[in-house]
């Protein structure tokens, strides 16, 4: 008998898991080799030309547009065929995300207020890091029930689509109408191959290359094409079977996610979290950027994330994930503080100043690791329901 492969959801999960306890080694060793002897070479490798861009260029451009085509075949396939299929499933992470959006924000400006440069980077809290956060839910095992990890995915997710929102609307500052045209005539080609039933990968990865390069040109930030190159992928519908090998989009949702997982999002985090401490004092860590990063991740995430939930409860609009108490549900709220990649990655285009790229980094790893290290520690002291 042929062995049935390993569903989708519980290999998206399991490999979340793994990646995030590499993302975080990586982040480890960014501080570490930042503020050691290799501090200057690190730094100066981080700069250094390859071809047309620096190196950390290609690492945040290039490599995280397949970041973000597996995000992309990730909302896409949970959209049409996954837990996000039915509107009675979608009501609770849209509404839990959107106030964990939305509270984060706001707390962030409240602190490094309205006006200003500081105020671009209001989006820099709003973003959940889904690999560092089941990666941290891995570690308690049965003590997270499966519902919860499954409810974590669900927000993060709904949360990724409204960081691509915000960088696509926000964080744009320059169109580029032949590059953008450029970038439509081949994203138009790639939905058409859709259409006339191709179902091999290469033609779209042929139409993928040019689509990077006019969408980098264009003014809008690269790694948009990844996902907009995700939403061509044909996917075969199989509610039953959601790992259906005969589909594209799963076939190459399975090929990126070793990749992505265990090779590009920790070299993200090892090109992005390093800060050499050694020129900074106390007034910079407590400056109102880094403070508001924080807060606003630790804050703003578990006090939109808890109370929304437990108002489309209290409503009647959605039901609490099954088998999981309203501790457990809070600490899972306060998982969702941990912002790491898609923060960092926001922080770098709110803000070119090197000072204030620190201070993100500061906030970002702070508010992180305090989200991580108390949602931990309540998903481990609490109790199931009844």
């Amino acid at each position: 008998m042929q062995m049935r492969p390993i569903s989708a959801i519980r290999h998206f999960l399991h490999t979340e898991a793994a990646g995030g306890i590499v993302l975080i080694l990586s982040a480890a060793a960014a501080m570490i080799v930042a503020n050691s002897p290799l501090a200057d070479s690190y730094f100066h490798l981080l700069h250094a030309k390859a071809g047309p861009l620096s190196v950390h260029h290609w690492i945040n451009d290039a490599a995280m547009a397949l970041f973000f085509l597996l995000v992309g075949l990730e909302i896409k396939r949970e959209f049409l065929d996954g837990h996000l299929s039915q509107w009675s499933d979608r009501i609770l992470p849209f509404v839990a995300a959107g106030a964990g959006m939305i509270v984060p924000a706001l707390v962030y400006l409240g602190i490094a207020g309205f006006d200003g440069g500081a105020a671009r980077g209001w989006a820099i809290p709003s973003a959940t890091d889904i690999a560092f956060a089941i990666g941290v839910l891995a570690l308690l095992g049965s003590r997270a029930p499966a519902s919860l990890k499954l409810f974590l995915t669900t927000v993060a997710i709904v949360d990724d689509m409204g960081a691509v929102a915000i960088i696509a609307i926000a964080y744009t500052p320059s169109i580029s109408g032949p590059a953008l045209l450029a970038a439509a005539i081949c994203l138009a080609a790639m939905w058409g191959l859709n259409r006339i039933g191709v179902t091999r990968l290469w033609p779209y990865a042929l139409l993928a290359v040019p689509l990077w390069i006019a969408t980098y040109m264009s003014g809008v930030h690269a790694t948009i094409a990844g996902v907009a190159a995700a939403l061509t992928i044909p996917l075969t519908p199989s509610p039953a079977a959601p790992e259906d090998a005969a589909s594209p989009l799963h076939r190459l949702e399975h090929a990126l996610h070793p990749w992505v997982a265990f090779a590009i999002v920790p070299l993200f985090g090892f090109a992005n979290a390093g800060v050499a401490l050694g020129g900074i004092g106390w007034a910079q860590v407590f400056a109102p950027l880094p403070v508001a990063v924080a807060l606003g991740l630790f804050l703003g995430k578990q006090i939109g994330i808890f109370a929304s939930v437990r108002t489309a409860v209290a409503l009647g609009w959605a039901g609490r994930p099954g088998g999981a108490s309203w501790t457990q549900v809070y600490g899972v709220a306060l998982l969702c503080g941990i912002g790491f990649t898609m923060s960092l990655f926001i922080g770098g285009l709110a803000f070119s100043d090197p000072i204030l790229i620190d201070e993100v980094k500061i906030g970002v790893l702070a508010g992180s690791i305090l989200s991580a290290i108390t949602g931990f520690a309540v998903l481990r002291l609490a109790r199931a329901p009844d």
